[in-house]
């Protein structure tokens, strides 16, 4: 079997650094203070008058071990939580559908979920008879048949599941890791109460974990058949695990080490007839994400990868994320700071950003090469009068030695990602990103119009 990764030695291209933020499309490096509740409204606004559909994204924080009494924080978090939903909800139209709904970070309880449900399904256009995708991420080890049934019932129709290697005692980590029990149980609730999708995140990295170790797993886990495999490095872990593991990070595993178990997801996943969509997500081929890109629908927001990128992005809860068009704003990550401002009757909104035109540019080219693995050059230069190969000079010249390499082919019109390319597409979009300084960048910005892209 050919090598998919026999190129990444490659010059000018870099897999230290993802593409932004895993499971995070906006770069929350931009984030401002200048950005706020007021900025927040006016977005929500004009998504009612727009009556735009909805992706909502809810947030419930994960205490973790030794909190006195973790019911008692969860009820005072669901109070706050509740008030947010009304002072957000207010300002959209009852004809605005949720097309797209995740709960992320801790799986309430049976009562606070049902009451967090009630609370939503009150204030949000819910769709009914499984039409929306409606996600949620579920604790491994404290989610059982019960539970899952419980989600179900309440409308939920894909599942995300942790294998719990983040925040385990050292001297079991490796015998937890390499249990199957847990999660095969799991997968096998999922699939008895008809959830539509099936997801399993699983790290890379870690000091204790060897190639061996990680081979294991992960054939473990491709017998299991789930839908989708979000494949991650401890360095950069997404959002959930790192807000939860921050003060029990480990020691990484040695470079060769990482770079030999990265090697084998792409083997093994591909072996078994996944396809990389890219920012770490291995799908099945009639999964709902591969036929959009198939078909050229598949869009990338705040939250990853979507079938629903035509959305407005609502997010509520701790440290949430909204989109609307070019603003991006975000909740306080300070659970005291989010209580306060919402017991004040105030949005918890503490900063944000908003895309200029430049911006707006850049993030397209990174959207659409990473979707539909091509990029229309002239549509872009028609779209926002640029000359491409002058506004992304820098980014051009590692892309010819890309394309030397097989990795990428070029021609007057398009830039399309090769099959050798394709696990490296994160760091081919990225070199846009490196690109933002650029002289040649730089220049030609200024003569981008505001509204140009209309």
């Amino acid at each position: 079997m050919p090598d998919p990764l026999q190129h990444r030695r490659e010059p000018g291209l870099r897999r230290d650094q993802g593409v932004l933020d895993p499971n995070c499309h906006a770069d929350t490096r931009r984030f401002h203070a200048g950005i706020g509740s007021l900025d927040l409204l006016r977005a929500l606004r004009s998504s009612r008058q727009k009556h735009r559909p909805l992706s909502l994204n809810v947030q419930f924080p994960s205490r973790g071990a030794g909190l006195a009494d973790e019911h008692a924080a969860d009820e005072a978090y669901l109070r706050r939580l509740a008030r947010e939903i009304e002072l957000v909800g207010c300002h959209l139209g009852p004809e605005q559908r949720v097309e797209q709904f995740h709960l992320g970070g801790a799986t309430p309880g049976a009562a606070h979920l049902q009451r967090l449900m009630q609370q939503l399904r009150q204030r949000f256009h819910f769709l009914d008879h499984d039409c929306g995708d409606y996600s949620i991420e579920v604790d491994l080890h404290r989610t059982d048949w019960a539970t899952m049934g419980l989600l179900r019932e309440q409308g939920f129709n894909q599942v995300c599941i942790g294998v719990p290697d983040i925040g385990a005692d050292c001297e079991r980590s490796e015998a937890c890791y390499q249990n199957p029990a847990p999660i095969h149980s799991l997968i096998d609730a999922a699939r008895t109460f008809g959830y539509r999708s099936v997801n399993v995140d699983l790290g890379y990295g870690h000091a204790w974990q060897t190639p061996a170790s990680f081979a294991s797993k992960l054939a473990t886990l491709i017998e299991l058949e789930p839908d989708r495999l979000l494949v991650f490095d401890y360095a950069q872990p997404p959002l959930r695990y790192r807000r939860q593991g921050q003060a029990g990070r480990r020691e990484p595993c040695a470079p060769q080490a990482k770079d030999a178990m990265r090697r084998i997801c792409f083997e093994h996943l591909l072996a078994a007839g996944y396809q990389y969509i890219g920012l770490g997500q291995f799908v099945r081929p009639d999964d709902d994400l591969m036929l959009a890109q198939e078909r050229g629908r598949l869009r990338r927001n705040c939250q990853g990868f979507t079938c629903h990128g035509y959305c407005d992005h609502v997010g509520l809860g701790l440290g949430a994320i909204s989109q609307f068009d070019e603003l991006y704003t975000q909740n306080s990550e300070v659970e005291h700071d989010y209580q306060q401002q919402l017991d004040l009757g105030q949005l918890a909104t503490c900063r944000g950003w908003r895309c200029e035109a430049a911006d707006r540019v850049r993030q397209l080219v990174m959207e659409r090469l990473a979707c539909d693995l091509e990029l229309d050059i002239l549509a872009i230069e028609s779209r926002y009068g640029l000359i491409f190969r002058q506004y992304f000079a820098g980014a051009w010249r590692r892309l010819q030695q890309l394309s030397w390499s097989g990795l990428v082919e070029l021609s007057d019109r398009f830039i399309s990602i090769l099959p050798a390319g394709r696990p490296e597409v994160d760091s081919i979009c990225q070199l846009f990103e490196e690109d933002l300084n650029s002289p040649g960048q730089a220049c030609a910005r200024e003569c981008i119009e505001p509204d140009s892209e209309r």
